[in-house]
């Protein structure tokens, strides 16, 4: 974990346990590793302080060899660079997570060894949050009693399957091509999704998390896991879960190892 005063990053991360941070008016619970029996972890996460809020974000690196942690520590360390300048220039949230994205699309398509990596960001402040997305890495705002004011639709045939309704989540978790994207930082007319400020309830959790916990448990699980129990616990059963069903193939449930990130954010006050 890289730790300054106006960031955490989680960069290649083998965790057995979730960590918790004071974040905003509430707490982060973050955890990130490797796929099993894989040495390296090519998601990455951050924690970015902002007054009143920040910004928390996963990328999730794809390539050979080290080009995608490449991938998504260039995109998450140019956010947390981005993140510093923009507070001492005023700029707002948004402004900057666009502008750090894009100078990351370039930097990744500038190493020129087919790296990429998606990026989901979860802008927070005022007590209102805001997701961006590139890909298929997922952002989820559940309320107490488990409604879901905001889920971001993947970037990806399967995703968009499900949005159309031409397939249900079930069979897209078990669907042949759920591993392709059409969408990420590093690739030429990437594109940036950006959702609508919603307001933030208090005791309202908000996820964001690579395909690594969205192709293991369904989205009515991590939501009933979610979204009651103190924060730390919720972050230590989906890691618990996520990890046993990639460990274990059973027809009745997805199973795809994988490297398992994730941030959880609940509001406090």
């Amino acid at each position: 974990m890289a730790e300054r005063s106006d960031a955490v990053l989680f960069l290649e991360h083998k965790d057995e346990e979730p960590t918790s941070l004071s974040f905003g008016e509430g707490e982060v619970v973050a955890f990130s590793t490797s796929a099993p029996l894989k040495e390296t972890n090519q998601d990455a996460a951050a924690v970015l302080f902002y007054p009143g809020g920040g910004v928390i974000a996963v990328a999730d690196g794809m390539g050979g060899q080290s080009a995608g942690e490449r991938a998504a520590r260039i995109t998450l360390e140019t956010l947390s660079v981005g993140a510093v300048l923009g507070r001492d220039r005023g700029d707002s949230l948004r402004e900057v997570v666009l502008d750090a994205i894009e100078a990351a699309n370039r930097a990744v398509l500038n190493l020129g060894v087919g790296a990429g990596t998606t990026l989901a960001a979860l802008i927070v402040r005022a007590g209102r949050a805001r997701p961006i997305h590139v890909g298929d890495s997922m952002v989820l705002h559940v309320g107490q009693r488990g409604r879901i004011k905001t889920q971001t639709v993947s970037h990806s045939p399967t995703g968009y399957g499900v949005e159309a309704g031409l397939l249900d989540e079930d069979e897209a978790l078990h669907h042949e091509e759920r591993h392709l994207i059409s969408n990420y930082v590093g690739k030429e007319g990437m594109h940036i999704e950006i959702g609508s400020s919603v307001p933030i309830a208090r005791r309202d959790t908000l996820l964001v998390a690579s395909d690594g916990l969205a192709d293991n448990l369904t989205v009515d699980e991590i939501v009933e896991i979610v979204r009651k129990g103190p924060l730390l616990q919720a972050g230590r059963e989906l890691s618990s879960l996520a990890r046993e069903r990639m460990a274990t193939k059973r027809a009745e449930f997805p199973s795809k190892p994988d490297d398992l990130t994730f941030l959880l954010y609940r509001r406090n006050l």
